[in-house]
Parts: structure tokens; C-alpha cells; sequence
């Protein structure tokens, strides 16, 4: 693998790299050893502007844009600075940065709109407490990674377990749930959908989210022999595969409940959080719906915050090669979060969020094409990838998506100026 600049590059996330060990021999040793960082990057694909989308587009147009989010979960920092100049790159990377603070003020938001509920603390309050997550990141992976990941698995399973009772609760009617999983033309056709359709596509497929992946990977101590990358690939793509499957049905759980409790319902046009949980007790006959649909969103929002906070370190290091004390680092990345959700809540208040979260996903959608495009570029190039270069039949599918992705986000642009 001759094809890059500088053949030294630096590791990602240094303090934590090949740090988890990796058993030899038994399939099922392996595979758990090698768990873990699918969960981290799928944490995204449930956050909570996928909850502001989905819900919008659940309660807008019922069951109809279940096919964009089978399609999205459908769909290299380093790489990056190495290939590019200098002025790309540093356009690159603040792009990225752009795009995780558009994230990050969906998750604050979130967070605080989720402990606002439960326990009627002030917005501004919540979305301080929101930035407690450096020091859950500098705690845990100062002892192991493994504990990290752990307490995402745990979080996830919380979401899961509150989902399956709001579903039981919500009774969808399962043939328009499953009709509701093909693609239709009324999607490009009616602008309204395709505004939520796109929000959904960038909190789902979000960017950073690939930078993150590439880099917690590397955790892992594999072999540093051609078999020993080739098996941590094959044990990475059973995890990703396992983990965004699993992402699927909890973002699709969502705008199912949506779609079954408040299309028809004349609730048609609920957009703000708040909103929804003060309708699921009327509309589902129990109180236990809106306080399970609060603890999942204060789950989600506190995930997605701690894996956008490692996000924010890698491309950092990743795109300028700055290298600051972690503790600094981490508190850098959640003050470029904090700052735009505090002045967000002191200037629109608790009304008002949910379409500032839907806007803050269409921002990550439309940046969505400028990770996607390199990512492709580099995982087809054999002189960087060598004898793991990405297959012709992958290239070919990879392509199109990422073009088809370029071609929504300009058409977005067109029919919200116009």
C-alpha cells in the first residue's frame, strides 16, 4: 500500500488505540471481542433528530416514509488530510464540525427537553447538565474503552425495552406498516415529504458517524498482517451489521408509534416534543406512555452527546492534526454544542425546538455528501487499500447512493429557496 503521502500518519484517538485485546481461536471470543463499536456509530441513527423527523413524519404522512429510512440504513479523517491540500482539508473539517454542532444541538436540546419533562428542570439548566458527558468520556476511557461501550449498549437496550411497550401500546396496524416499507414516487414528488425525507436521511446516515467508525475500530489489537486486518474487517462488518440493524427497528419504531397514535388522529401537524408527550397519555390511555417516551429520549440524547464528543476529537486530530490534552480537547467540542443550543433556548424557548431539530438535520444531510464522496474515493483506491481495496460489485453500489445523495440535497436546496 504505496499510495499515501505520508506513509507514518499519526493514529486516531492514541490513548485508547489497540487497546482491547483480541482472544485467538473460537468464533464467538472473537466476535464479542470485536462488539462494540457498531453500537457507538448506530447510537447515532437513533438520536433525537431522528425522533424530531420521524415523529413529523409519522404524524404527517402516516407510514409512507418507512422506505426512506430502510434506505438510508441501507447506505476517513486521515485518509483525508493525506490525500487532500491543505486548504481542502481545513474546508473538510469545517464542514464536519459544522455538521456534528447541528447534531449536537439536536442532542442537547433533546436531553434537556427529556429532563424538562420528567423532572421540570429549566431548559437552560438541562442543557448544562448536558455537557456532564466530557466527564463520563474522560472517567470511562481512562480505566478501559470496553467501559464506554458498555454504557452505549446499556442505554440502548433502555430505548429498546421502552419502544417495545409504546409499540404494544400504540397497536399499528401491521400491513400499512409493511406497505409502508416500499418506495414511493410521492416522495420526490410532494416537497413537504421530501423535506422530511431528507431530514430523515441526514439523522440517520449522519457524517461524522463515519469518521467515528473508522477510528474506534482501531481499538481492537488485531494482527498487523494482511489475515489479521482481512478477519477484524470480517468481524467489524458482523458487528456494524448487527448494531444499524438494530438501529432500523428502533428508528423505524418511532415513526411507526408516530403514525399510529396521531395520523388520523387530527394531530396531524404536532412538531415539538413537548407536544408528543403531553399527547400519548390522552391519545394511548396511560401515563406510562409519555413518561417511557422521556426516558428514552433522555437515553438517546445522552448517547448520541458522548459518541458526537469522540466525533469531535477525531476529526480534530484527524483533519489538522492538532493534538491537545483530552480533557481540553473534549471541552472544545462541547463548548462548539453548548453555546448554540444555550442561545437556541434562551431566544425560542421550549416552543418552537422541534423544527430547529428537523432544520438541524437537513444541515447534517446536506454536509452528508462531503464525507461520503472521499469515503468512496478511498476505500476504491488499491494504492492506499492494497489487497483490501473494496470489491468492483461495492463500488458499484456505493457510487450511486452517494451521487443520489448529492442530487436530493441540491434538490432540497432548489425547492427551499425557490
Amino acid at each position: 500500500m504505496d499510495g499515501w503521502r505520508h506513509p507514518s500518519v499519526s493514529v486516531s484517538l492514541p490513548e485508547v488505540h489497540g487497546s482491547v485485546a483480541v482472544p485467538t481461536g473460537g468464533f464467538w471470543r472473537k466476535m464479542f471481542a470485536f462488539a462494540g463499536p457498531g453500537y457507538l456509530v448506530a447510537v447515532g441513527y437513533m438520536d433525537p433528530g431522528n425522533w424530531a423527523t420521524d415523529l413529523a413524519g409519522g404524524a404527517r404522512f402516516g407510514y409512507t416514509l418507512l422506505s426512506v429510512i430502510l434506505l438510508s440504513n441501507l447506505m476517513a479523517v486521515q485518509a483525508c488530510r493525506d490525500h487532500y491540500s491543505r486548504p481542502t482539508t481545513i474546508v473538510l473539517w469545517v464542514l464536519c464540525e459544522i455538521a456534528i454542532a447541528a447534531c449536537d444541538l439536536a442532542e442537547v436540546i433533546g436531553s434537556a427537553i427529556a429532563l424538562n419533562l420528567l423532572f421540570g428542570l429549566p431548559m437552560v439548566w438541562g442543557v448544562c447538565l448536558t455537557s456532564a458527558d466530557v466527564l463520563i468520556v474522560l472517567i470511562l476511557q481512562q480505566y478501559r474503552f470496553r467501559y464506554v461501550e458498555a454504557i452505549v449498549v446499556l442505554l440502548i437496550i433502555g430505548i429498546a425495552g421502552s419502544f417495545a411497550i409504546e409499540m404494544a401500546l400504540s397497536r399499528p396496524a401491521i400491513v400499512d406498516v409493511l406497505w409502508g416499507f416500499l418506495p414511493r414516487a410521492e416522495v420526490v414528488r410532494n416537497p413537504e415529504m421530501l423535506y422530511i425525507a431528507v431530514g430523515i436521511l441526514g439523522a440517520t446516515v449522519m457524517p461524522h458517524n463515519l469518521y467515528l467508525h473508522s477510528s474506534i475500530v482501531q481499538t481492537r489489537k488485531y494482527g498487523d498482517t494482511p489475515e489479521g486486518r482481512r478477519e477484524a474487517i470480517r468481524f467489524s462488518g458482523i458487528d456494524s451489521t448487527v448494531a444499524l440493524t438494530s438501529a432500523l427497528f428502533l428508528n423505524a419504531a418511532i415513526l411507526i408509534m408516530a403514525a399510529a397514535t396521531f395520523h388520523g388522529s387530527g394531530h396531524e401537524n404536532v412538531a415539538d416534543i413537548s407536544d408528543v408527550y403531553m399527547l400519548l397519555t390522552p391519545l394511548l390511555g396511560t401515563q406510562l406512555a409519555s413518561t417511557l417516551f422521556a426516558v428514552a429520549l433522555l437515553f438517546s440524547g445522552q448517547n448520541a452527546t458522548l459518541t458526537g464528543t469522540l466525533a469531535g476529537q477525531i476529526v480534530m486530530e484527524g483533519f489538522l492534526n492538532i493534538r491537545l490534552r483530552p480533557w481540553l480537547r473534549r471541552l472544545i467540542t462541547r463548548l462548539l454544542a453548548i453555546v448554540p443550543a444555550l442561545i437556541t433556548v434562551v431566544l425560542y424557548g421550549e416552543r418552537g425546538t422541534g423544527s430547529l431539530i428537523i432544520l438541524s438535520q437537513v444541515v447534517l444531510s446536506l454536509q452528508l455528501p462531503f464525507a461520503v464522496f472521499p469515503l468512496v474515493m478511498f476505500t476504491g483506491d488499491r494504492k492506499k487499500m492494497g489487497d483490501l481495496v473494496a470489491p468492483r460489485w461495492m463500488l458499484a453500489l456505493a457510487w450511486p447512493v452517494a451521487v443520489i445523495i448529492a442530487v436530493l440535497n441540491a434538490y432540497l436546496l432548489w425547492q427551499t429557496f425557490s
